[in-house]
């Protein structure tokens, strides 16, 4: 009885004892502290959480993420992949909340563990279009074609040339190759341990007279002026095959205050100015010489842009638009909303002078980032991201009578669950972004059941895409660091389909991976295919949209010539200073730039394209949404342009959505920079 009367007290006192309080992580260790991987080789990381007591707290949920995912990779277990060669640094956090996003999540502790990718070896050296004939003294620029073992091109590895006669031929630390004499010389290439030889004959130079001709003799900046010199030997004879080599100098209008004759010419003759002034361009072969002058005017584009209706919306941020006539007649605009509770606002446009909200749709996201409309005016599509049950995917509305309410059609998620991003819509079907890894294609003929019947993902390391634009049966997709990519599904000579995408060519954009968005164009005035990619970056500090904080971001527009799938040439950039790009448009030769934090960009892409755009004067005008009411207040961050029916629509991250007009052009000069008005 005494023992039976002892095991009940003991019961209830264990039964009474107060909680043990869980305890509280002090100190975060991640084994190993830093990591040298080979590009494609994975190390996992060990992460142990301790207490003030150096307990382990087993339970302690500890996230990781990559503060360049693209280049190396980590997953929730702390396996890390590399992908590409650089500096890296990978984080290991123990949130608050374990349930938020890795880059988003509030750290109790956090750890930052460095990653090393060395480059791998060189494999390969080739050269490149060796010309057929060599004349003495004559200069040869040399290129070369340089692999590593992971077969990547590169471009950062130092190549070294030599002659094996110096009297006949010897190559600068440009690679240059000057042929002094006749003869037969060897040349030789060589990067880190692989290495590569070409022997060449060098003929007598029968260069007697040159003659430099240009398509015009006055142009304005920004024209592009082809240069082209003839050869003729000393019977007359013209001779097809001779490196020439061009130069120019010149002075600038007096009118323009302390700034520089700057000019460009290539080296098969295409000439472009930035300022106007006259130029001499000087044609050389071998140690003979011509010259020619050109004079070039100022640009004479700008114009001034007036405000015409605004409708604010101040409560969220605002991501992209879309507009259209619906099919009774009227206009329309559908807005998304960033990093708030899944609204979309449909407005009424047809007077932009007094747009109105005339309905909401309210979806299960955290951002609808993406709008499109079909070709008919019928259907929307929106994306999701965010959503409370992690199903995200995409949701089409009937917008067929927008003033009579707006309705949910269906809704598709299947294998979208990680996050739709960006849209497109063509024929009516529907490309979806999936997760940032891949895009797939839907059929919404039947708007009501949605079916994928196609998608297209690269294979490269680390890859991701973030938007797409459709046009002509061809899909451009912005891929990052990977670049442009055109596919064919439907519309290109690869056989590709809706069903069955095929790639057709690559341009890479920018080597930090900034490829965000790309628009393709073909030239009204010049009939030339141009397109049209966008970089995305912020570098100047925290890269996340935070309340109340204006942001400066960075980047420009890359314009290649891609009339050739497997060739595509950069040839203009456009950048403003201290601010970067988001969404473009392109019509009637004229580019819509929402530049962030620098506002509208209206630029003039008239005519063949080449330098940089902006110094050349091509800027027609500009507008920054200055609003004291806003998200963030007097933040301008425009996010998309698009020009409808002689107004210029503007979603403004910051401040909602805007209407502009260009003015007509004013009688008179360009007017200066720092000019007053």
């Amino acid at each position: 009885m005494k023992l039976l009367t002892l095991i009940v007290v003991f019961s209830l006192a264990a039964t009474l004892l107060p909680a043990q309080e869980p305890s509280s992580p002090v100190n975060l260790n991640v084994t190993p502290g830093s990591l040298t991987l080979e590009v494609g080789n994975t190390s996992t990381l060990s992460a142990l959480v301790t207490d003030a007591n150096g307990q382990s707290i087993d339970d302690a949920a500890v996230v990781y993420y990559s503060r360049a995912r693209r280049s190396v990779g980590v997953n929730p277990t702390g396996r890390v992949e590399a992908y590409r060669p650089g500096e890296f640094v990978i984080v290991a956090l123990v949130p608050t909340d374990p349930e938020a996003s890795p880059r988003r999540a509030e750290p109790i502790l956090q750890v930052e563990i460095p990653v090393t990718i060395p480059n791998p070896p060189i494999s390969d050296i080739s050269f490149q279009k060796t010309q057929g004939s060599f004349y003495a003294e004559t200069t040869v620029p040399l290129a070369v074609q340089v692999q590593d073992t992971s077969g990547v091109q590169r471009h950062d590895v130092e190549v070294n040339f030599t002659t094996s006669d110096e009297s006949i031929a010897e190559v600068n630390r440009f690679g240059h190759l000057h042929l002094r004499s006749i003869g037969e010389v060897t040349v030789t290439a060589t990067a880190e341990a692989a290495t590569t030889a070409v022997s060449i004959i060098v003929s007598p130079n029968p260069a007697s007279t040159l003659e430099l001709t240009s398509t015009v003799d006055e142009a304005a900046t920004g024209d592009v002026v082809r240069f082209s010199t003839t050869i003729k030997d000393s019977t007359g004879q013209v001779v097809n095959d001779m490196p020439v080599q061009y130069a120019v100098f010149g002075e600038s209008d007096a009118s323009i205050i302390a700034s520089g004759a700057s000019a460009q010419i290539a080296r098969d003759g295409r000439f472009v100015a930035e300022r106007s002034g006259r130029y001499t361009i000087i044609s050389t072969v071998g140690t003979r010489a011509v010259r020619r002058i050109l004079d070039v005017t100022p640009r004479d584009v700008t114009r001034r842009i007036e405000v015409v209706g605004h409708g604010p919306v101040r409560d969220r941020h605002t991501s992209d638009l879309w507009v259209w006539e619906g099919p009774d007649g009227r206009d329309y605009a559908i807005t998304g909303t960033w990093g708030a509770d899944g609204h979309a606002y449909i407005w009424d446009v047809t007077d932009p002078a007094h747009m109105s909200i005339i309905d909401v749709v309210r979806v299960d996201a955290r951002t609808v980032n993406d709008v499109k409309i079909s070709e008919d005016g019928r259907v929307a599509v929106i994306s999701r991201e965010g959503a409370s049950n992690r199903r995200n995917g995409i949701v089409l509305l009937d917008v067929s009578d927008p003033l009579n309410g707006v309705s949910v059609i269906s809704r598709y998620d299947d294998q979208l669950t990680g996050g739709v991003h960006n849209v497109f819509l063509y024929k009516n079907h529907v490309f979806a972004l999936s997760g940032g890894r891949r895009y797939d294609i839907i059929n919404i003929e039947d708007a009501t059941q949605p079916t994928r019947i196609g998608r297209f993902e690269l294979d490269t390391p680390g890859h991701g895409v973030h938007d797409i634009w459709v046009e002509d049966g061809i899909a451009y997709s912005s891929n990052w660091t990977d670049g442009i990519v055109a596919v064919d599904v439907g519309g290109g000579d690869a056989g590709g389909s809706l069903q069955r995408p095929v790639q057709l060519g690559r341009a890479a954009v920018h080597p930090s991976g900034w490829n965000h968005a790309a628009f393709p164009y073909r030239s009204q005035s010049t009939g030339k295919f141009y397109l049209f990619g966008g970089d995305e970056a912020f570098p100047y500090g925290d890269e996340t949209f935070t309340e109340g904080q204006p942001e400066r971001a960075a980047g420009w527009i890359h314009v290649y010539d891609w009339e050739d799938w497997e060739n595509p040439k950069e040839v203009a950039r456009y950048q403003v200073p201290e601010a970067g790009t988001h969404n473009i448009w392109i019509e009637n030769d004229i580019l819509y730039v929402a530049y962030y934090n620098g506002g509208l960009r209206v630029v003039d892409i008239s005519g063949e394209l080449m330098g940089d755009l902006y110094q050349q004067g091509r800027e027609i005008a500009f507008w920054e949404a200055f609003d004291p009411e806003g998200f963030v207040k007097n933040a301008p961050m425009a996010w998309g342009p698009q020009p409808h029916k002689g107004h210029i629509f503007l979603a403004d991250h910051n401040s909602g959505l805007w209407a502009v007009r260009l003015q007509s052009k004013e009688p008179g000069p360009t007017r200066n920079l720092g000019e007053p008005r």
